[in-house]
């Protein structure tokens, strides 16, 4: 692939001894904190250019480390996107392709997902080995509550929050999961809204972050902002939106009705959809400057590696309208899509003394690479080749950063897609569960990043060589087949 370019502003050079230096520094016992935001477009955020909603912490979290532009999430829809992002595998390999509600004894639908088997080597697992306290708070979606794919099952030390997706759709649900317990919400019920989530979700993962700040940890934050429902607490963050956009009221298909459905939770009605959409992100906003504060707070800023990304683009859920605030930024395509607004996702890291400030890196990497990168700075042996590579390089300012040959991407919705970006070039196929033969879309990324003009016609070579990466990338499933008639492709 394209080279990566490394913007590093004049002021920011004596952040690093060198940059691109042999020199590394000794990482093995930082602490890593991710934040996953859930359904965040590349144009939320005023770092990626957004200028309707506010996002001050964010941004300074951007000006104080390294902002990625061509960052990649595992998947294009939440479930597969996390386990690629759990095992440092593409959707050609991970065990999670596709979302999948778990199922009872009686054949129907239950809390929570499938679940990845128990001998899944997890992120979580990798930071144990390490010698890490691990904790998760906010969505977890690998697995039902006590299954194999469970997160106490999968590496955490400490769990809080939503197991299930669908049940995280609420955000003043009757009750959360602490560790292998139920946490009833006292107010929540089907027509009171008392207790706000993700105040809770978010406490619990400070508390966390203070209990071992004298050891070395990994918290995970997958908070479920700014998914649908499209709702937030009564308070400044949504008072400061209100009358400030041309509203278009949401009026749920049930009519409102706040209850669980595992197969498909309806949203509840919404006058303002615009004002709370852009308090949830500002809300993410408000946790993320609270988390750096915390870091700052205890000491551990300069061994604290903070990561934020987003698990796919931006959906149009619930009466959220990701055309009215240019969400998926200059790209084209939303949740579901494999084109880049579909896939191509925010990714800022910071770390004071270690990541350059104000830098912008413009490697292509996915969510893949995670594991890699973590491995190799906690200096652990991987139990298997991931599809990743590891990042660290870029992070540190050192030599020796690799590039990724391809990407690859499978989508088992809507009739079943495949992506694969090699170099600046990007092949796209649709509806592929009925037509394994179905013609291939390429884009040209470095003249036609909105994806605009299908040029498969005039580059005969390159879709040829885009087929074979398509064929050869994955491995069969028997769980998630892309298949129609059992016909495996």
């Amino acid at each position: 692939m394209k080279r990566a370019r490394i913007i590093f502003p004049v002021a920011a050079i004596g952040v690093l001894a060198c940059s691109g230096s042999d020199q590394k520094p000794d990482l093995r016992d930082f602490n890593v904190i991710y934040i996953l935001a859930d359904d965040l477009g590349y144009g939320d955020l005023g770092c990626y250019g957004q200028t309707l909603i506010k996002t001050p912490n964010i941004d300074r979290m951007a000006a104080q480390g390294m902002r990625f532009t061509q960052h990649y999430a595992g998947s294009t829809v939440s479930a597969p996107s996390r386990s690629s992002l759990m095992t440092g595998l593409h959707t050609g390999h991970t065990f999670i392709r596709g979302n999948k509600q778990a199922i009872n004894k009686k054949g129907e639908a239950s809390e929570g997902q499938y679940p990845i088997p128990a001998d899944t080597y997890t992120l979580a697992k990798m930071f144990k080995e390490a010698g890490y306290a691990t904790g998760a708070f906010g969505k977890w979606g690998l697995g039902s509550p006590g299954s194999e794919g469970d997160p106490m099952n999968q590496g955490f030390d400490q769990f809080f929050g939503y197991n299930c997706q669908s049940m995280a759709h609420k955000y003043y649900p009757e009750y959360l999961w602490h560790n292998c317990d139920t946490v009833w919400l006292e107010g929540n019920d089907t027509r009171n809204m008392s207790t706000y989530s993700h105040d809770l979700i978010h406490a619990e993962a400070l508390k966390f972050i203070e209990q071992h700040r004298n050891g070395k940890f990994f918290a995970y934050l997958p908070y479920t902002l700014p998914h649908a429902e499209i709702v937030v607490p009564d308070d400044s963050i949504l008072h400061s939106y209100l009358g400030k956009f041309e509203e278009r009221p949401y009026i749920s298909k049930n009519g409102g009705n706040y209850g669980i459905d595992f197969n498909y939770p309806a949203y509840m009605s919404q006058p303002e959809p615009y004002a709370h959409f852009a308090a949830m992100v500002s809300r993410l906003d408000l946790y993320v400057g609270q988390v750096m504060e915390k870091v700052k707070e205890l000491g551990i800023e300069g061994k604290t590696i903070i990561l934020l990304s987003s698990d796919n683009g931006p959906h149009r859920e619930g009466g959220a309208n990701p055309d009215y605030f240019k969400s998926y930024g200059p790209l084209r395509g939303v949740k579901r899509d494999l084109y880049e607004g579909g896939i191509r996702v925010p990714m800022i890291a910071s770390c004071p003394g270690v990541i350059a400030e104000n830098s912008v890196n413009d490697l292509v990497s996915a969510f893949w690479d995670i594991m890699p990168t973590f491995a190799q700075m906690t200096g652990t042996q991987l139990r298997y080749p991931t599809d990743g590579i590891s990042i660290l390089p870029s992070l540190t300012g050192t030599k020796g950063q690799k590039q990724h040959d391809f990407l690859y991407w499978e989508f088992h919705e809507q009739g079943g897609r495949i992506a694969v970006r090699m170099g600046e070039w990007k092949g796209i196929k649709q509806n592929v569960m009925k037509d394994p033969g179905a013609p291939m879309e390429l884009y040209d990324l470095s003249t036609d990043l909105h994806e605009d003009r299908n040029v498969a016609a005039d580059h005969p070579d390159i879709v040829a060589k885009i087929e074979k990466i398509m064929l050869e990338s994955r491995t069969p499933s028997e769980v998630f087949k892309f298949t129609e008639k059992s016909r495996e492709i």
